[in-house]
């Protein structure tokens, strides 16, 4: 299920739009961001289960004063929830039948200048 979530954040120039919009996307399961309002002080973050908790915690570390506007539940289309209940078949091949791969055998080559480190 896809979460809208509407984040104010205190931002006084570009470069805090800029990095509120890269933490924004570093955020698990995020699917698009954007940056709203009249005076552009809105990020607006679409994803699957995004924690918005989170998110708002780590914009207000690095850009500054973050409130939650809201959180709303956004539904999907019909269409979509057709083809998810009749998905396609893929077909799948393994690399091992396409490509053959040997195994690779290493050496231990006497080493002139020992050291005191030894790998195991």
């Amino acid at each position: 299920m896809k979460r809208k979530l509407v984040i104010k954040l205190h931002m006084t120039g570009d470069k805090c739009r800029t990095k509120a919009l890269k933490l924004a996307a570093r955020a698990e399961g995020v699917t698009s961001m954007a940056i709203e309002g009249d005076d552009r002080s809105l990020v607006v973050v679409i994803g699957d289960e995004v924690d918005s908790v989170c998110l708002t915690r780590s914009l207000r570390k690095k850009v500054g004063y973050a409130t939650i506007v809201s959180v709303a539940q956004l539904e999907e289309s019909d269409e979509k929830k057709d083809e998810e209940d009749n998905p396609t078949p893929t077909i799948c091949y393994s690399s091992y039948d396409q490509y053959p791969q040997f195994p690779s055998y290493y050496r231990v080559i006497f080493d002139p200048w020992p050291s005191n480190c030894f790998f195991v």
